[in-house]
Parts: C-alpha cells; sequence; structure tokens
C-alpha cells in the first residue's frame, strides 16, 4: 500500500461506485455529501478526509484500503478493454475483491495460502487445447498436475484445484447471471462460482475454470458452461469437452457404462454414475454421446432422470457434503487467515471480513494470554 494522487483515488472511487451501481446523489447522501462533492472528489480537484474516506468506503461496502492497493494486472487489462464507462457485473466485482485480498495476504508472505503451487502449471507448458483430443490430453495432464487417480471421481474439486494454486470462492449472485469467472493473478489464481446453481453445475463451471487459469486465461467470466457451439466459440467448447473430461474420465465410462446397464439397467447405471461422479444428468448424457457409448434417445432419457429419497435408500448412495454451497472460501485461504489472526497480524474483525463471515467469532483461534513482562513493555 502506497500513497497515490487525488486523481487516482478519485478514479478508484468512482470505479467502486460504479461496481457498486450507485450514484453520485445517492452516494453523496449516504455520507453527508452534495452531489457536486462528490464529483470533485472523483475528478481529483478536491481532496477527500479520512473520515470521508471510510465513510465512503462504507457505503460502497469496499475496505478503505483497497482505495491505496495496487489493482491486479489482468483486471486492470479487463477493465480498459472494456471502457471506462463499463458497469462491471456483480461476479467481476466480487472477483476484484477475492483477488485483492489473496493478494493483501500474499504480501504478508503467509506459506498456508499455497500460491507457490502455481509453479507447478507454469513448469507444466501447456498450451490451449485446438482439438478435442487435445481437450481429453489435457485433462489427464490436469489430474496429473492435481495427483489425483486416472479413473475415480474428484471428491473435492476445490481442494483439488487449490493444490496447484488456483483458489475458488462461491456466493450466490442469483439465477440471471454468470456461472462463473477466473483471474490469473501474479502467482496462482481465483475463481468464483455461483452457488446459485445445483451441485452438478457449480463442479462443472469450477473444472470449466481450471481450464482457463491452465491455459493462463488472464480473466474470463463465464456464462452457461458447458453450452458452446463449437463454430462460434471453439475455445470454450474445447473447455466444456475439457471439463466434462476431467470430472467424467473416458477410462472410467468405458469400463463402468455397460457393466452397470446389464446390472442395474439404465435408470439405475445413470443415477449410480451421476452420484459417484458429482456431475449432474445432463453432463452425464453429454459425456457417454461424444464416448460413443449412448445414441440420442438414450441421452435425451438421461438428461430427464432425478434422483429420489428412495434411491439414495435401495441404491445405498453415499451423499457428500455439498461443495461450494452459498459463500464459501478456499481451505489455504482461510487457514492463512486464521494463521494471521493466530500469529496477531491481522484483526479478529478484519478476518470475519476475509472469511466472508462463514465463521463466527468463537471459531477464531482463542485470544492469547499475555505474561506480565509482555505487558509492561506496552506501558514501559
Amino acid at each position: 500500500m502506497g500513497e497515490i494522487d487525488a486523481k487516482t483515488l478519485g478514479e478508484r472511487i468512482r470505479g467502486a461506485r460504479k461496481r457498486a451501481d450507485i450514484s453520485q446523489e445517492d452516494l453523496g447522501r449516504a455520507v453527508g455529501l452534495e452531489r457536486t462533492a462528490v464529483n470533485k472528489i472523483e475528478s481529483g480537484v478536491r481532496k477527500v478526509t479520512a473520515l470521508e474516506l471510510s465513510d465512503i468506503a462504507g457505503a460502497l461496502d469496499v475496505r478503505m484500503s483497497s482505495f491505496f492497493e495496487d489493482p491486479v494486472p489482468a483486471l486492470v487489462s479487463h477493465r480498459s478493454s472494456q471502457g471506462l464507462d463499463t458497469t462491471d457485473s456483480k461476479i467481476d466485482d466480487l472477483l476484484a475483491k477475492y483477488a485483492g485480498e489473496i493478494e493483501f495476504i500474499a504480501s504478508l508472505e503467509v506459506d498456508e495460502l499455497g500460491l507457490d503451487a502455481a509453479d507447478k502449471v507454469s513448469e507444466a507448458d501447456i498450451t490451449q487445447p485446438a482439438t478435442n483430443a487435445a481437450a481429453e490430453a489435457l485433462a489427464v495432464k490436469a489430474r496429473e498436475l492435481m495427483a489425483l487417480p486416472a479413473e475415480a471421481p474428484i471428491q473435492r474439486l476445490s481442494d483439488s484445484v487449490a493444490g496447484i494454486g488456483l483458489l475458488a470462492f462461491s456466493h450466490d449472485i442469483g439465477k440471471d447471471s454468470a456461472d462463473a469467472g477466473t483471474i490469473l493473478l501474479p502467482r496462482g489464481g481465483v475463481s468464483l462460482v455461483n452457488s446459485h446453481m445445483k451441485i452438478g453445475r457449480r463442479r462443472l463451471a469450477l473444472a470449466h475454470e481450471l481450464g482457463h487459469y491452465l491455459i493462463s486465461d488472464d480473466y474470463t467470466v463465464d456464462w452457461r458452461v458447458d453450452n458452446h457451439a463449437d463454430h462460434s466459440v471453439p475455445v470454450e467448447s474445447r473447455l466444456d469437452r475439457f471439463a466434462r473430461a476431467l470430472l467424467l474420465p473416458e477410462a472410467a465410462l468405458m469400463q463402468h457404462w455397460n457393466d452397470y446397464v446389464e446390472r442395474y439397467e439404465e435408470r439405475g447405471a445413470a443415477i449410480l454414475l451421476a452420484s459417484d461422479f458429482r456431475v449432474d444428468m445432463a453432463t452425464l448424457a453429454k459425456r457417454l454421446k461424444e464416448l460413443g457409448l449412448a445414441d440420442g434417445q438414450t441421452t435425451d432419457s438421461i438428461r430427464g432422470y432425478r434422483t429420489t429419497q428412495a434411491d439414495i435408500i435401495e441404491m445405498n448412495l453415499h451423499i457428500p457434503l455439498e461443495e461450494l454451497q452459498g459463500t464459501t472460501v478456499p481451505r489455504p485461504f482461510a487457514r492463512a487467515v486464521l494463521r494471521l489472526v493466530r500469529d496477531e497480524r491481522i484483526s479478529r474483525e478484519r478476518a470475519l471480513d476475509l472469511l466472508q463471515n462463514t465463521l463466527d467469532e468463537a471459531d477464531l483461534p482463542p485470544i492469547r494470554e499475555r505474561r506480565s513482562d509482555e505487558i509492561w513493555k506496552f506501558i514501559s
């Protein structure tokens, strides 16, 4: 965090206000300033006092310190390409917030954050997949980088991607918003998944974002993943294929599908595989078709299947804890925040804010009792 001039500070206030979708008049009303005063602050003509800046930050629901932090380069590039007057979507705003918080923690050199794991990706020399075969090969490579078995289900995808430097957050940003987005950091990356979707779609969205991360896309926001036409958006279509291949390895389906159909019939086979690999029926249907294991009529039927409570009981299905449900923060990020609290490098209030209130005050490490000689150091 360093000193900045009034013009730069004003531009950052203006950007935060626009992303919050608040007018100058409404912001002024919230902080006790005339609209003309807000306009002059944003233009750099009038200096803003510390108290006014604190009030502005509160009204815009951002940290006051964020006005003094240099934004992530990928974010600067994205906003420049969109034009100064473009109002970012909710997912853009949250991505920017999480990226800034990760960079803040990284600046404190906390080992628990684990961004050095991103070196595995940079050393792998990955290129953008130009064919479906290349997308399949990239999925195999991704499992190798994450030290995952070639054919087994990925139990906690968010933990696995963190193992190679991609920190995945989730937040419910509503039905009519993007599915997910990713920003590449100077080291590692951050993804945000819209948790309004069901579990299978959330995992598919994160798998797709992993694809963007692996091929070093600076900044992406994805709407309706797994619905890209190859002729119009070939890169996205390849990453859709990558995501399905990552979650549903070819070897596993080749081994199990026909055997399961013979033992449990078509519906039972689909329910078992969707449950084991934690995917939705649409993803399973599309994957079976692209591997030549099911025709159009079969895949249409699979898309209509729903797992019932009776299925769970009769087929003895294991239903794991929901992943990326509601508001979540990646485990390495949470561990890093708790380390900073334990070492008394950030306040407990700041920790709860960083953790998006996914923990309560009582969940934080206990306040350390000070020895009498430590107390005397403060008053001597």
